[in-house]
């Protein structure tokens, strides 16, 4: 397994060297290589069993440092870069040349941001490339919320996890593209569409593609091994009279009747409850149960990009 630990230096030792190195970010922990290494980020296409077809993000440590792998920046790129980073934005904007094909699928935009984990942010200033990180997990399954996480599914597989404890929001990047001008919201996460509107107004949506321009577009993604099913527990119960169910529902106390269930918040606090969506589907996994049923949360803020996991997860 991997050894897992807090060294700056031999995460950055190792980044040099061409190894991938699992690093923790505010939002999911990441496998992260030299992002202009095109062997490197073979690897992580590789380690993930990820499709090609599939881009990446890049992650750097400040707006400066962003604009040497861009060509164009709109005024409302701008805007965004300046009021969330760092934070769990993602702007896609045009690439320069310097940044390889590999990452980006063959497209002339790359996914770019600034990730709010001073852990990472102090590696990202002491080396001398960005880092390509998709999520630290297998493709297709629920994102890594812990060291552990990481360790327990990509362990044999890299030698290093930075470990900066329990993510603080514990869903992927908000990604917003730039079509004709206008701002395109191409998949939901920490940022919500409410805070992004406040600062450049409208905003249009691509959420769904099986061609993806930006990670997380595919219609199905972030799932558990147990098929899950989405909708009014009370319902769902019904068609599945007899089987070993899991039930995670949003708020509420956990003394009900049901054998196995979690809950995301009791308070019914949506950041809490995304906080804890991927360790509770990972914590299912684990369990002595066939299928999991599971209830939307209120659809505003946050919320929002919690039933869009929830949706790709049950597809």
């Amino acid at each position: 397994m991997a050894t897992i630990g807090n060294d700056i230096l031999q995460a950055k030792k190792l980044l040099l060297e061409g190894e991938l190195v699992a690093i923790p970010t505010e939002t999911v922990y990441g496998l992260a290589a030299n992002a202009l290494n095109p062997e490197a980020v073979t690897q992580i296409f590789v380690v993930k069993e990820r499709p090609s077809f599939d881009p990446l993000i890049v992650h750097v440590a400040s707006i400066d440092q962003a604009q040497q792998f861009i060509t164009a920046v709109p005024k409302k790129a701008i805007q965004l870069a300046r009021h969330f980073w760092p934070g769990p934005l993602t702007l896609v904007l045009p690439k320069q040349s310097i940044i390889p094909d590999i990452v980006t699928s063959g497209l002339s935009t790359v996914g770019i941001r600034c990730p709010d984990h001073y852990l990472t942010r102090q590696l990202l200033s002491e080396l001398p490339f960005p880092l390509a990180a998709p999520s630290a997990n297998p493709f297709g399954y629920v994102s890594p919320t812990t060291a552990e996480h990481v360790n327990n599914q990509l362990g044999h597989k890299i030698k290093y996890i930075l470990d900066g404890g329990p993510c603080r929001i514990g869903l992927e990047s908000t990604i917003v593209g730039f079509e004709n001008d206008q701002a395109v919201i191409y998949r939901r996460g920490g940022v919500s569409e409410e805070e992004i509107s406040k600062v450049i107004g409208e905003m249009s949506y691509r959420l769904a593609s099986s061609n993806p321009v930006a990670p997380g577009q595919l219609d199905s993604h972030y799932a558990p091994n147990k098929k899950l099913y989405l909708g009014d527990i009370n319902e769902l119960k019904k068609e599945f009279t007899g089987k070993k169910v899991g039930v995670l529902r949003f708020m509420g106390n956990s003394d009900s009747a049901d054998t196995y269930q979690l809950i995301l918040s009791q308070s019914g606090n949506l950041e809490e409850a995304a906080r804890n969506l991927f360790a509770a589907l990972r914590q299912f996994d684990q369990m002595e149960i066939e299928v999991i049923l599971a209830e939307p949360v209120p659809d505003s803020g946050i919320g929002k990009a919690i039933n869009d996991r929830l949706r790709r997860a049950a597809k």
